[in-house]
């Protein structure tokens, strides 16, 4: 059981409920938290959704920010998946085969050629003489990288013309900026960029298709430079340090600054078109690094060496503010209140005894404040065990028994209290189809069902009270194909009960329900199992997993995982490492289960970018 504070969100969606004459919005705020419960439910039955006019399509406290930066945010999941590229993972570890390397280096200058060109035609469209001065430093910049690559290549006795020919993925982001910097941009007409206000327009797409290749470096080289602490010796130092350099960081935000300078006098639609130029550098980016040769064997992405007759892979994830935004003992509860008779309404004939709104919303105030308290207490008496020198899952396992006891009482508490009688079934999937899901966790599920060449299962394991809302929020998504573990309410003519069949309600029981799962799955296969969560409770499935996924930033997790010696590393760190020692060699027997140590991850893009690939 879980519980999280609910709270008016002023926007969509809006659910009309089957007692009510009324439109409600179903939404909630996420609080802080370093446990996952409900303090109390808020009503919203006096709140009215904000018209969809209303609604500034960047918030408030960005409106300041420029295009440049709004860019790099939306598009972040793009540079993730080029930071997760087998090329970047390699050349990180210090295991990039050299000619992959000099064959890189040698497409590079075919890149930069093309940067040192698209800077002068820029130059050449602006009108504004500080803009000027600023694109003419970034060209010089350009031409200086470009003999520092002529040198490299004339050392390695490489011959540009002869050995080092475009290749496609080149070719593409070259071909893109030859032509948006002379005026063939997607959505504009050659015709309005005849005077000089409006070639002034053509030096900001230029700039556009160009700005996320600096940021896109100067994030990757920052990232990579944590590799070369404690390094003797790095093949690839030099190229890190360049690019990490405070020189071209300098650079790229320069690139940015003008950017959001030459900006300033657009249209809307024409801010649309340079998000557009910079989503297509940063997938033209992407092929760029996916189209470097590799010779050696990588370790990512984890289903690079799947082959559907002899493997399998098995994806288990938790549910609540793991697939979520908001928990979905939240949502439930909400229901309960708004749908509830107020005092002034008589009960129809054969209706389920209910509540009364009002005494509703007080029970679950009782119920949330009682489990909190509890909850604290549960997880400070785990704290007073002596502290693991080294991983002890044992321990771990045993001590969370206490915690899978508490769990069940809560959840005893709650049925008994009747909070959860007379739901309608309907309202619950309506619910679940408007809920909201972590960003990018419905493509990777879409993705690994959708991947002929996988042979791939999907396993929600959840303490969520009704498994029909976690269905119907996944099928709203196209993504039915997958299996729920998790209690189930039991209806009556549509509507709840009260009771609940629990089948998952506690750390103890999920890791019951994945040994029995991986189990029953057949031998004659190498099995390979991914469980993704974020809390206390999936502790023990994280750890079982032979790869562990945490998802969040819960304090109370990491606090009880080191106490019983288990390490959190960063998910690209682990990677990084992963391919330092199993280079060369099968890359899912790298990741083994109860090793005591777990991934942490930021978004669901990091770890699409992990198992499959761009």
């Amino acid at each position: 059981m879980r519980f999280l504070l609910l709270s008016p969100f002023l926007v969509n969606p809006v659910i009309k409920f089957s007692n009510s004459n009324a439109l409600f919005g179903l939404g909630f705020q996420l609080y802080p938290r370093h446990s996952r419960y409900l303090r109390s439910p808020v009503t919203m039955a006096s709140t009215k959704p904000k018209p969809a006019a209303a609604v500034n399509k960047f918030p408030v406290e960005e409106e300041c920010v420029g295009i440049a930066r709004k860019c790099w945010i939306k598009f972040k999941r793009e540079s993730t998946f080029a930071l997760y590229s087998p090329f970047v993972v390699s050349l990180a570890s210090g295991t990039l085969n050299l000619d992959t390397f000099r064959h890189y280096i040698a497409q590079d200058v075919h890149f930069l050629k093309s940067f040192a060109q698209a800077y002068e035609a820029a130059e050449e469209c602006t009108d504004d003489d500080d803009a000027k001065i600023g694109i003419s430093e970034l060209r010089k910049n350009v031409i200086e990288e470009l003999k520092m690559h002529d040198a490299v290549l004339k050392e390695w006795g490489i011959d540009l013309v002869k050995e080092c020919t475009l290749n496609p993925a080149t070719a593409k982001y070259t071909d893109f900026l030859s032509a948006t910097a002379s005026g063939k941009v997607e959505g504009v007409k050659a015709a309005t960029l005849a005077t000089p206000f409006e070639r002034t327009k053509l030096a900001a797409y230029t700039l556009g298709a160009m700005t996320p290749c600096m940021r896109l470096y100067a994030y990757i080289g920052k990232e990579l430079q944590a590799f070369l602490e404690g390094e003797k010796i790095h093949p690839y130092k030099k190229w890190i340090d360049s690019y990490a350099s405070e020189g071209f960081q300098a650079s790229a935000l320069q690139t940015e600054d003008l950017l959001d300078k030459l900006s300033v006098p657009l249209t809307g639609e024409e801010l649309d078109i340079i998000e557009k130029l910079y989503h297509q550098a940063m997938k033209l980016e992407i092929g760029f690094f996916l189209a470097q040769p590799l010779i050696q064997k990588v370790v990512i992405p984890l289903s690079k060496d799947h082959n559907p007759a002899e493997h399998r892979l098995t994806i288990f994830s938790d549910f609540d503010l793991t697939c979520t935004v908001v928990d979905s003992s939240a949502i439930l509860a909400e229901i309960a209140i708004i749908t509830a008779p107020r005092s002034d309404q008589n009960r129809q004939e054969n209706q389920i005894a209910r509540m009364l709104s009002a005494d509703l919303r007080n029970t679950w105030g009782d119920l949330s404040k009682q489990y909190t308290e509890e909850y604290e207490q549960c997880i400070e008496r785990m704290l007073l065990i002596e502290k693991a020198e080294k991983f002890d899952y044992e321990r771990l396992h045993k001590t969370l028994e206490e915690l899978s006891d508490f769990e069940k009482r809560a959840n005893t508490r709650v049925t008994e209290s009747g909070v959860l009688k007379g739901l309608n079934l309907e309202d619950i999937k309506r619910a679940g189809k408007r809920l909201i899901l972590q960003d990018g966790c419905t493509n990777f599920f879409q993705s690994i069902i959708r991947n002929e060449n996988l042979n791939a299962d999907i396993h929600v394991l959840s303490y969520c009270w009704c498994g029909d809302l976690i269905r119907s929020s996944f099928s709203s998504g196209g993504i039915d194909a997958l299996n729920v573990h998790a209690n189930e309410f039991i209806f009556q003519e549509s509507l709840s009960t009260g009771e609940i069949v629990k089948k998952v309600e506690s750390p103890i029981d999920k890791v019951q329900a994945f040994s029995k799962i991986r189990m029953n799955c057949s031998n004659d296969k190498k099995n390979l199992t991914v469980y993704i969560g974020d809390s206390v409770g999936d502790l023990l499935c994280l750890l079982e997993a032979d790869v562990g996924i945490v998802l969040g930033t819960s304090s109370s997790l990491r606090t009880v995982g080191n106490h019983f010696g288990v390490s959190f590393v960063p998910l690209f760190a682990g990677v990084v490492q992963k391919q330092k020692m199993c280079a060369g060699v099968d890359s899912s027997s790298c990741w083994k289960g109860l090793s005591g140590f777990l991934y942490t991850a930021s978004s669901w893009a990091e770890i699409h970018a992990f198992v499959l690939g761009s």
